[in-house]
């Protein structure tokens, strides 16, 4: 897969699907919106990263045979491929080797390495070690915190891949068990009656554990804890973070311990760029939540090596070499690992996104993300030094990347496995002064700002758009400012209750077509259910009427001002292209758009789709995403079944509909018709699939009877305002039987 190419179609999808809500009238606003996300305003260039080479230590067996682990060590940690491979031996990183030698020293610390860098195996070696040496079955001697269970269920796999792979039966010498909300009854009750060595759980079960009666077994086999693990520390923060720091205390006063190590990771928890200054800070802050000291000499941060050979960027002959290996008409990169070292442009490109060399330590540290293109890509960074033209770097630096993930080292990982980030905006919405569409000084922005830049005499007010015509309104509030002026200012779209005194509305102008103060002009262009059988305005649309007013462009009315419409809400009509709305719709939201349309739930699932579309074969179309929280979650997961669940079911009335060609499908055939081309088998949706006769057609009609609801309520206009039905996008037509003739 050609991770670029997947980008740029992903993002072409999301823009397809963003800019087909965006319907703008006035020109000048549409074309600037146009040029903004062109440019990439919600999607900027993609940044990339090569994922680091680590500096080897020494073997389990070294550290075996040194004293340092217990013999056992050598049968547990090894590379297993299955569960009977008794596997070859490990050796380990430096960062992992220093953390094995600390914790047997009886040392509390930190592990701040980055992503892939196997810090789970820092805390796992020492625990593991530390069980085999006082003996199994003495109760539960380590406890790993987690911030979310996809993580503890990740460390279960890897538990059972080194304790069990390769023992009889399965059953290594050390026993593990996750407690989380995800096990049964029965499975928590086992586990209290015979407490593991290690427990795995996250920390809202851990203050459960703490709190719970009936888990108080767990807390008697847990005294004298000799192991406590943070994963993940940089979740951890605010006031949640002051609620784990407790949580720790109490854990520690509970379990009895004496002697309790404690050990956190994280992969994001050091920040600047001194290293001895960011290890004294970490240091400081894992203190305050272990209850500990933890001293800055065991914060263990990575150590980095090249995988290419090193050049001087300033160096003429290297520059020489660099500008032929890209002016070259086929550049390709060498595939085999002992010439794709030596290649120039990988060593440039290694230096640029990969590490660089700290000036004050002279130790390798990581480059920052960068993208290829743009005024800050890396490719204008070489087009620069060696004069080529910057499309042609940017493919050559694009194939060199690409060729870099294929090429494997001598320890079978990629040569250059690399991260690609790509950030997606939900945007806000389009912010003008308050000019006239003919006015050349008219100021719009998509960056939400009180005042036209280096004019406070000129305020910014959010537009929104008719989702029909795309006339242009500012979204306002009209209140009473200190000195009795009735001034305008900004509103959120959903926002309807404001202040004491604050009316919600919207703002109007057109050059071409101005609300009128002449009542003949204003009753023409009503609605024609805001009128009675006499011509007369009704009497509950009063309110509603739009009220011509006059306001300077600092968002003040005055009689110097220009004129404009006010609009209370709820919005009921159009005021260009007429379209009324029913007065029982509260909420403007189906009536008028912002440039951001969509939530991130939809943006989340459209983006999810496009993603794995990209993958030819159907079983490898598979995507992890991560949230914040578990309401966050639930929440994505409801949408992304309800979108899959409207897809289903439309796809199965275009086909039935397709299918019945041009005389159509009748109201009393429509829900059989499209139960035949859904094509669910019984058992999909039958409560019971074994049933038969009588009770199995019963069933069945039972389905098509909730199809037909389904299917109606879908077809309703205006609901689903992301979603538009078929009949909305053109795939169907609904006609009505002697509809004519009952009219005539």
């Amino acid at each position: 897969m050609n991770v670029f190419e997947t980008r740029d179609t992903l993002v072409s999808d999301y823009a397809s699907f963003v800019t087909s809500y965006i319907n703008i009238r006035d020109p000048q606003i549409k074309n600037y919106v146009e040029q903004e996300l062109t440019s990439g305003a919600l999607w900027p260039d993609p940044l990339v990263q090569l994922n680091p080479s680590f500096v080897y230590g020494e073997s389990i067996d070294a550290l075996v045979d040194e004293g340092v682990l217990h013999e056992e060590c050598k049968r547990i940690f090894r590379t297993k491929r299955d569960r009977e491979d008794t596997g070859s031996p490990m050796r380990l990183y430096k960062h992992q080797a220093d953390a094995v030698r600390i914790a047997a020293g009886g040392h509390s610390y930190v592990l701040t390495t980055g992503t892939g860098s196997g810090k789970s195996l820092a805390y796992i070696i020492p625990i593991v070690n530390h069980v085999l040496q006082h003996g199994s079955g003495k109760g539960i001697q380590a406890i790993i915190v987690y911030p979310m269970n996809a993580l503890a269920n990740s460390q279960m796999q890897e538990l059972e891949k080194f304790l069990n792979y390769g023992y009889p039966d399965r059953h290594g010498p050390v026993t593990f068990a996750r407690y989380t909300g995800q096990e049964s009854e029965e499975r928590r009750n086992e586990i209290k009656e015979n407490p593991p060595d290690v427990l795995l759980t996250n920390y809202v079960m851990l203050e459960l554990i703490l709190t719970r009666h009936d888990d108080q077994p767990l807390v008697r086999a847990a005294k004298g804890l000799s192991f406590l693990v943070l994963d993940e520390l940089h979740t951890y923060r605010g006031r949640q973070g002051s609620d784990v720091a407790m949580l720790v205390r109490r854990a520690r006063d509970a379990f009895s311990t004496s002697n309790l190590q404690c050990i956190g990771t994280s992969a994001t928890l050091a920040a600047g760029e001194n290293q001895s200054l960011a290890a004294q800070e970490v240091a400081h802050a894992t203190s305050e939540i272990f209850g500990t000291i933890i001293d800055p000499s065991h914060v263990i941060g990575e150590t980095l090596n090249r995988v290419s050979q090193a050049q001087l960027k300033d160096d003429n002959a290297y520059i020489q070499r660099l500008r032929e290996r890209v002016e070259a008409e086929n550049p390709a990169t060498p595939r085999k690992f002992d010439k794709f070292i030596s290649d120039p442009l990988v060593s440039w490109i290694e230096s640029t996104l990969g590490v660089a060399q700290d000036p004050d330590t002279g130790k390798l540290v990581r480059q920052h993300p960068r993208s290829i293109t743009g005024k800050s890509g890396v490719a204008k960074d070489i087009s620069d030094l060696i004069g080529v033209d910057e499309r042609k770097c940017q493919s050559a630096i694009e194939e060199a990347l690409l060729a870099g993930n294929e090429c494997i080292r001598p320890d079978g990982e990629p040569a250059f496995a690399f991260r690609l980030h790509q950030f997606i905006s939900r945007g806000d919405t389009v912010y003008a002064s308050l000019d006239t569409e003919a006015d050349p000084n008219r100021y719009v922005t998509l960056q939400g700002q009180q005042f036209v830049p280096g004019d406070r005499r000129r305020i910014l007010l959010p537009l929104v758009f008719c989702r029909e015509c795309g006339q242009a309104y500012y979204c306002v509030w009209r209140a009473t400012n200190e000195n009795g002026d009735v001034v305008y200012r900004p509103r959120n779209l959903r926002e309807t209750s404001g202040l004491e005194g604050e009316d919600p509305g919207f703002l109007f102008r057109s050059e071409k077509e101005p609300w009128s103060e002449d009542l003949e002009d204003v009753m023409d262009r009503l609605p024609d259910d805001w009128l009675d059988r006499d011509g007369r305005l009704c009497r509950d649309r009063r309110k509603s009427m739009p009220i011509v007013v006059r306001i300077r462009k600092d968002g003040v009315e005055s009689s110097d001002g220009e004129p404009w419409a006010f609009i209370r809400t709820p919005f009921r009509f159009c005021l260009t292209c007429r379209v009324s709305y029913d007065f029982s719709q509260k909420t403007d939201f189906p009536k008028l758009s912002l440039l951001g349309t969509e939530g991130r739930s939809t943006a989340t699932t459209i983006l999810a789709l496009a993603a794995t579309r990209q993958e030819e074969d159907y079983a490898s179309r598979k995507l992890l995403s991560f949230t914040d929280n578990r309401q966050d979650a639930s929440l994505q997961a409801g949408h992304f079944n309800d979108f899959i669940q409207v897809g289903l079911l439309r796809s199965a009335l275009y086909r039935a509909v397709k299918a019945a060609g041009e005389e159509g499908i009748t109201h009393d055939s429509l829900a059989q018709r499209v139960f035949y081309h859904l094509g669910f088998p019984f058992e999909e949706f039958a409560h019971d699939p074994g049933l038969r006769g009588q009770a199995k057609s019963q069933t069945e009609a039972a389905m098509r009877e909730v199809l037909a609801y389904r299917l109606y309520r879908d077809l309703r206009y205006g609901w689903r305002v992301l979603a538009p039905n078929l009949e909305q996008v053109g795939l169907l037509d609904i006609d009505y039987p002697f509809l004519r003739d009952a009219c005539e």
